[in-house]
């Protein structure tokens, strides 16, 4: 036998006995590699179902997230946090004991008059838990004693490509693993035919763009980036076969790939190559499982008119919500919709109602249907953008006015998953604008979902140029008291 035949021998493997050997992990959980020395991949027990079970770091409460973000900067003013005294002080100036020198934008840092505005809205208190409605959401009103809001959120990003890549990636600067691809390398996968991380646009919306780096690896394995999910006839680009090829074509072209891979690996020791090998493999499976998650067939139809009526039109955010929740029941971990849009720097009182109308009902119906199914104990549902608006009008007091962007305080809502229902967690000041308790940071906001999903997030590292690095960065605290 000579050195070639010999190598062949001995190094070529099948994928699956390639991973359970090497220790490579925690696509298959190792966090042993994210801990340096301390190994917690020696063995990792299957599902039964091709996927691996995941080694926690604590028990979890949740399996799979799905997060509703809603890009532009929702006015919490006008959605969830009512203020009775920002309305009777509507066109006089903010008091400087109030801004307390804080930067505003561009937009509004220029003004010669800062004039309070209130709500156009009506506004309904739940008489059980507390919370404020927008007379525009009535269907999230009608799940309030299942959700927890928060009320104290803020952050440092004043902006929105800052703003929303510092939710995603812990970082307001583009280049960091998303909070997906952190979720897949920590937990793996859990359906070997679908991706860990699915994504989500709303078709035809305008405003801020959202780039791919929001769903991307970073610097962790390009496998654990997210997949975005089109409505398109081919809702995965590049996924079908091209005219003339069938699938045992196609499988026996990816067998041979396979073994020209694994000996270029066995030889070389670059292990990257397994990130090849694993994407082929995923995008052979998912030509049979997306389009079975895609077809909306089997739903009852109690079921599609609850999500409303924009539900059989793919890619509005309601055929979006109910796709989340069928990803969610064929074990997809982490599941991002974006609906953007929120931008309200004027038109704010006719574009509210409007965006409501599309976001409302299939948002709230999501919630019931994971209750009805079982799924929301162990599903978090997350809803929020990434800053809030200012208490003060942009420009003259007008109509159809607009806010600026708010960075010190705004709202978000939970659901399942650990979360504590029906409580209402944190209060800014009399007129919405700086935080008067309980403030949760971004941080404090991703290391509790991480901890809900059995992962400590100071201990979910990964060594990168010399340093190890995490989603949380060096802050972070997990907000004890909305936990169920």
């Amino acid at each position: 036998m000579d050195q070639q035949d010999f190598i062949r021998a001995n190094y070529i493997r099948s994928r699956r006995s390639f991973l359970g050997s090497s220790g490579l992990g925690l696509g298959s959980l190792a966090l042993g590699s994210l801990l340096g020395e301390h190994s917690f991949a020696d063995e990792l027990p299957t599902t039964g179902k091709g996927g691996i079970l995941p080694k926690f770091h604590h028990a979890p409460k949740a399996k799979r997230v799905i997060y509703l973000f809603m890009s532009g900067g929702p006015s919490h003013l006008d959605l969830f946090d009512y203020k009775q005294k920002l309305n009777e002080l509507h066109g006089q100036q903010l008091p400087d004991s109030v801004r307390g020198g804080q930067r505003l934008t561009g937009m509004s840092g220029n003004q010669s008059s800062i004039p309070l505005v209130g709500s156009p809205f009506k506004f309904h208190q739940n008489e059980k838990t507390g919370a404020w409605f927008c007379e525009h959401l009535p269907h999230t009103a009608s799940i309030a004693e299942d959700i927890c809001m928060v009320n104290s959120m803020y952050t440092e990003a004043i902006n929105h490509g800052p703003g929303v890549t510092f939710f995603q990636t812990g970082t307001q600067i583009a280049g960091r693993p998303s909070i997906g691809s952190w979720l897949s390398y920590g937990l793996g996968q859990e359906n070997e035919n679908l991706p860990s991380f699915v994504v989500m646009v709303t078709k035809d919306k305008g405003g801020q763009p959202l780039g791919a780096h929001l769903w991307g690896s970073g610097f962790l394995p390009s496998k654990h980036q997210g997949i975005l999910l089109r409505a398109a006839k081919d809702p995965v680009l590049y996924l079908s076969n091209p005219q003339g090829i069938d699938p045992s074509g196609r499988r026996l072209m990816l067998d041979r790939l396979r073994d020209l891979h694994e000996f270029q690996m066995a030889d070389s020791g670059e292990l990257s190559i397994q990130n090849r090998i694993d994407q082929y493999e995923m995008a052979f499976s998912m030509q049979s499982s997306i389009p079975e998650v895609a077809d909306l067939a089997s739903e009852p139809e109690d079921v599609l008119n609850s999500y409303g009526p924009d539900v059989r039109n793919p890619g509005t955010f309601a055929a979006n919500c109910l796709m989340a929740r069928r990803l969610a029941e064929r074990g997809v971990r982490f599941i991002q919709l974006y609906h953007q849009d929120w931008d309200h720097h004027g038109g704010l009182p006719g574009g509210i109602p409007g965006l409501c109308k599309e976001t409302d009902q299939p948002s709230a119906a999501l919630v019931k249907d994971l209750k009805r199914l079982g799924l929301l104990e162990d599903t978090l549902v997350i809803w929020g953008g990434e800053f809030g608006r200012t208490n003060y009008c942009q420009g003259k007091i007008q109509p159809n006015f607009g806010r600026d962007h708010h960075p010190r305080c705004f709202s978000m809502w939970f659901a399942g998953g650990g979360i504590k229902p029906g409580m209402t967690y944190g209060a800014t000041d009399e007129l919405g604008y700086n935080v008067a308790e309980n403030p949760v940071h971004i941080h404090d906001m991703q290391a509790t979902l991480m901890h809900l999903l059995g992962i400590d997030h100071e201990q979910l590292t990964y060594r990168f140029q010399g340093r190890r690095y995490r989603l949380t960065d060096v802050h972070g605290k997990v907000v004890k008291e909305i936990l169920a």
